[in-house]
């Protein structure tokens, strides 16, 4: 008989398996964005995100021992203000729900590393991610505002800020801005590569962050370009970037791939909300294994070369590699 080679003989049984595995997901990949609000007493789910809720701050120590107790290592925050104005000034005010919340949660859990994510487009009356000069968003008038969104996430206790808005310079900026205030040590990680996709509709709702008119597609990213991408990246880099990514994950692995073959820094990939709803949808109807497709999926970003996934199903995925 032919002496074939059988790779069959490595997937026989489930420790031959696993000691062979070539990508592993593990908790110290994982970073969970949350959402909070002004008031007291708020756990409010957002439908269209099943499990995941906007917490008041007096009760987000609930979320933030959970997410602790799961040993993940960082959270993502988002803030829906009480007021919105032209230029969204709830964004950098000192006692804005970020803010607070970033102050709580340091009190709770001082390790935990917390995220700012640094935009606009929840805190402005029109939705969109930065100043408007007439129905166009002026980049540079932009930049000054994100920095000092930055500076006042880092001053109220942020380990590293996020800035998600795509207008061109704002990494420069913001990190100018850091260390003129003193907080050289606060990291950035930019939203590099950030397309204008169909996937953000849940967050949408969840941050009531929806544009009043037009869309994002001139500062957000055409979903056909892969080139661009690459130099969004490096330009962020070149800025002082600590940490790209790229978002949304799923229908952009090969920019995720074509990244980390391209630069050596660590790489983030977000597993963004439609991507998180449609998994728990389908789920609830009883059409697919929740559990099997969820590790399945960010196996698939791991595998695409993300060091890090920010994802709504983190918790889970905590609780899943622990069983």
């Amino acid at each position: 008989m032919l002496n074939i080679i059988r790779p069959r003989r490595l997937r026989r049984t489930a420790n031959i398996r696993r000691m062979v595995r070539e990508t592993k997901v593990s908790v110290d990949d994982l970073i969970f964005p949350l959402f909070v609000v002004f008031g007291s007493g708020k756990k409010e789910e957002i439908e269209s995100m099943p499990g995941n809720f906007r917490w008041s701050v007096d009760r987000v120590h609930e979320e933030i021992e959970q997410v602790v107790e799961a040993n993940i290592p960082a959270v993502l925050l988002f803030g829906i203000p009480e007021t919105k104005d032209e230029i969204g000034s709830g964004a950098d005010a000192e006692d804005g729900v970020v803010q607070q919340a970033i102050r709580k949660i340091k009190e709770l859990a001082p390790e935990l590393v917390v995220i700012g994510d640094v935009c606009l487009c929840e805190y402005t009356s029109h939705g969109h991610c930065g100043v408007l000069r007439g129905d166009e968003v002026d980049n540079d008038a932009t930049l000054e505002r994100l920095a000092s969104v930055a500076v006042s996430l880092a001053r109220a206790g942020a380990d590293m800020v996020a800035p998600s808005d795509m207008m061109d310079g704002r990494v420069a900026a913001i990190r100018a801005a850091l260390d003129e205030a003193g907080f050289e040590h606060v990291a950035i990680m930019s939203y590099a590569a950030k397309y204008a996709s169909a996937f953000y509709g849940p967050f949408r709702e969840a941050a009531d962050s929806a544009p009043q008119f037009g869309d994002r597609s001139t500062y957000q990213m055409d979903p056909p370009n892969l080139r661009e991408a690459l130099r969004e990246i490096e330009l962020d880099i070149a800025e002082g970037a600590d940490i790209v990514m790229v978002k949304p994950a799923l229908a952009y692995l090969d920019v995720v791939a074509a990244a980390r073959e391209a630069f050596d820094v660590p790489l983030a990939a977000y597993n963004v909300s439609g991507e998180f709803a449609m998994v728990k949808t389908a789920a609830q109807r009883g059409w697919i294994d929740e559990r099997r497709i969820v590790m399945e999926i960010v196996c698939g970003i791991k595998r695409a070369g993300a060091d890090l996934i920010l994802t709504y199903h983190a918790k889970d995925i905590a609780r899943w590699l622990k069983e």
